[in-house]
């Protein structure tokens, strides 16, 4: 793997736990209460998007079972259609996909590093 791509993908476990702390152990329902806290995670959903946007396509087809589509797209739609962004999907995805995520990306750095 390109050096880049081990800069990226530790970029990207650094944005996924700072969206899992800020998110912490609230309830869906204090999460769309907090205003501040939806618009970081929105933030951090791009920032996500944005960055596997720059992985190589070597290191994307190296893993394909990575939903990088997907995380892309999530992207597009937090930044381009913010105001229709359904808050519940991206509060899902922090307490759903971002550990599964998160664990495969663990999982590739450690296979790189071997």
């Amino acid at each position: 793997m390109e050096r880049r791509d081990q800069i990226i993908l530790k970029k990207v476990l650094s944005e996924i736990t700072i969206a899992q702390e800020m998110v912490g152990d609230q309830t869906l329902e204090q999460f769309l209460k907090n205003e501040m806290l939806m618009r970081a995670i929105g933030m951090t959903v791009i920032n996500i998007g944005e960055l596997v946007k720059n992985l190589s396509e070597n290191c994307r087809k190296a893993y394909p079972l990575i939903p990088w589509k997907a995380v892309a797209g999530f992207r597009d739609i937090a930044a381009h259609k913010y105001q229709t962004l359904r808050m519940e999907d991206v509060y899902e995805t922090v307490q759903t996909d971002f550990p599964l995520l998160k664990a495969q990306l663990e999982e590739i750095m450690r296979e790189e590093a071997d």
